[in-house]
C-alpha cells in the first residue's frame, strides 16, 4: 500500500447499514462512495475505480451472488462480502466465485477495519521499504542515541534506556529512514507483519510509548504527519 487514501465502494441495498458503515471508514481515512441498487455495482467500479468493495452477497431482487458474478467477468478489484445470514456452503462458495474475504452482519467496526487493512494488504502490497532488514550487526547512531539490533540495546544521553523489543525495533526502523514518512499500515506490514490483523492505533499506542521515552531533542523528533502516519525527524 502506498500513503495515498484508499477509496471503497459500499454496495449495500440498507441505505442505514451503508450510511454507517461509511461513517466508520471515513472516521478511519478512507474515501468511501455508496450504491444501494445491484445494477450500478459493476459501473461504479468502473466510474469511481475502489481500491475494496464492500458488498452485500444478495441484493433484492438478485440471485445469490449474481453481482459478485457479473463484476469477476470485469474486474478483479477486492470484494469482501456481507450479509445477516452467512451459512458455511455460502462462504465456500463466495470464495470459489471471487470473493476476497466475508464478513457478518452486524460487524463490530473493528473487525470491519482489520478486515479491510487485511485484505488490501494481501492484495496491493506495500512498496518496498528501501532500508536494511532488521539483523543482527545492524545499528543507527545520532549524538545523542544509538539503536543497536546486535544485541537489542539502546543508548540515549550516555545511559541505557530498557525497551520491549518491539518498540525498540519501531525506533530502529524510523530512525534508519530519517525524515521519511511511513503511514501507520506500512509499519504495521513491515514490523508486524502482512497478516497482523490487530488495529492500526498499536502503532499510535507504540508511538505514545516512544516519545515518553525520547522527547524532541535538538538533534532529532519522531513527528507526526497528520492524515498519514509518523517520521523520525532529523534537525540540520
Amino acid at each position: 500500500m502506498t500513503d495515498v487514501q484508499h477509496k471503497i465502494l459500499i454496495a449495500d441495498s440498507d441505505e442505514a447499514a451503508a450510511e454507517l458503515t461509511a461513517f466508520y471508514l471515513t472516521q478511519a481515512m478512507y474515501e468511501t462512495k455508496i450504491t444501494n441498487r445491484a445494477s450500478q455495482v459493476t459501473a461504479e467500479s468502473c466510474t469511481f475505480r475502489p481500491d475494496l468493495i464492500l458488498m452485500e452477497s444478495v441484493f433484492p431482487d438478485t440471485e445469490k451472488f449474481q453481482v459478485l458474478l457479473d463484476l469477476r467477468r470485469q474486474s478483479d478489484v477486492p470484494v469482501i462480502l456481507l450479509s445477516n445470514n452467512f451459512e458455511v456452503a455460502d462462504r465456500i462458495h463466495g470464495l470459489d466465485l471471487g470473493a476476497d474475504d466475508y464478513l457478518a452482519k452486524p460487524y463490530d467496526a473493528r473487525e470491519l477495519l482489520a478486515r479491510i487493512r487485511a485484505v488490501l494488504r494481501r492484495c496491493q502490497p506495500s512498496e518496498p521499504v528501501q532500508t536494511q532488514p532488521l539483523q543482527s550487526g545492524d545499528y543507527v547512531e545520532y549524538p545523542d542515541l544509538v539503536v543497536n539490533l546486535t544485541n537489542y540495546s539502546v543508548l540515549y544521553q550516555g545511559q541505557n534506556v530498557d525497551m520491549p523489543p518491539k518498540e525498540l525495533e519501531l525506533l530502529y526502523f524510523l530512525a534508519s529512514s530519517p525524515n521519511r514518512v511511513f503511514s501507520r499500515e506500512q509499519l504495521l506490514d513491515r514490523l508486524w507483519g502482512f497478516d497482523y490483523m490487530g488495529d492500526t492505533r498499536t502503532v499510535d499506542v507504540h508511538i505514545k510509548r516512544l516519545r515518553e521515552k525520547f522527547p524532541p531533542s535538538k538533534y532529532w523528533e519522531i513527528k507526526t504527519v497528520w492524515g498519514i502516519g509518523y517520521k523520525f525527524e532529523e534537525k540540520k
